[in-house]
């Protein structure tokens, strides 16, 4: 299935920018159900190894993963989903919390830049250099004068990384404030989720619509056909895992990989 099937997902000008009209429950083009879902994803996992595999020893590319969304939109879920079956030896997540003191004290994209993917690597981010036009500017951690000029910042970085052989696929998960409550009500009730609760959610949540708004900003402003957004609807999980494995794997395919070619005969090889 070629990248072309999913433009409706994209995020341009005039499609998806405006989040609060975009639904965040399965669209008409997913499964009817849980159980042909996960078929299918079982499915897209036995491709997406061997395409990594191929895009591995190929060594042509490097692939970076960007997933951003409200809290409980399931990034690591996702990541834990879509890339069950791959070699760990050429797919890594870099995930980008608050930046420690060393990281302060760099530029902002010093610390996303060295964990940008190596020729033949897959490379996932969960959250991302976003943050610094996302978190930074809702919690008014840095001045308007600051963070306005990060866009810029931003697009030439991904414009660097383009040029230089990486192919840049960016995900929005949308879910809405109903199945956030739900998430996280879930993180209270079940002691093995304990952990995952932050009450920092509690006061992110309190500021949906400046995130909302801000993310907007972001769509309008580093959407582009080099460096795509696309929007995941993610209140069902196993929608979201689908949706955005068939997006994987899709732009794999587009790549047209093949393994390379030896100098040698393998049939006139003897091994005694």
């Amino acid at each position: 299935m070629s990248l072309k099937h999913f433009n409706n997902y994209l995020i341009k000008k005039g499609q998806n920018d405006v989040l609060n009209k975009v639904p965040s429950n399965p669209w008409d083009d997913m499964p009817s159900n849980k159980s042909e879902a996960l078929a299918e994803l079982h499915s897209l996992h036995v491709r997406l190894g061997d395409l990594q595999q191929r895009f591995f020893v190929d060594r042509r590319k490097k692939l970076l993963f960007v997933l951003q969304g409200m809290d409980t939109s399931g990034k690591n879920g996702t990541i834990k989903n879509v890339f069950r079956g791959v070699n760990p030896q050429g797919v890594h997540v870099a995930s980008f919390d608050k930046p420690s003191t060393r990281e302060i004290n760099h530029d902002y994209l010093w610390r996303v830049h060295k964990r940008a993917p190596s020729s033949g690597e897959i490379m996932i981010f969960d959250r991302s250099h976003y943050e610094d036009v996302l978190a930074v500017r809702v919690n008014n951690l840095k001045p308007e004068e600051v963070w306005k000029k990060r866009y810029r910042h931003i697009n030439d970085f991904e414009q660097l990384l383009v040029d230089e052989n990486t192919i840049i696929v960016k995900f929005f998960l949308h879910i809405d404030q109903d199945t956030q409550k739900q998430r996280l009500q879930e993180r209270l009730d079940t002691p093995a989720k304990n952990w995952k609760f932050d009450p920092s959610d509690i006061v992110a949540r309190s500021k949906w619509d400046e995130y909302f708004k801000a993310y907007e900003d972001v769509f309008a402003k580093t959407s582009h056909s080099h460096a795509p957004w696309y929007i995941i609807p993610a209140n069902k999980k196993w929608a979201r895992n689908l949706l955005v494995a068939r997006i994987v794997v899709a732009t794999m395919e587009d790549l047209k990989l093949s393994y390379p070619k030896v100098n040698y005969d393998p049939s006139k090889v003897e091994i005694d």
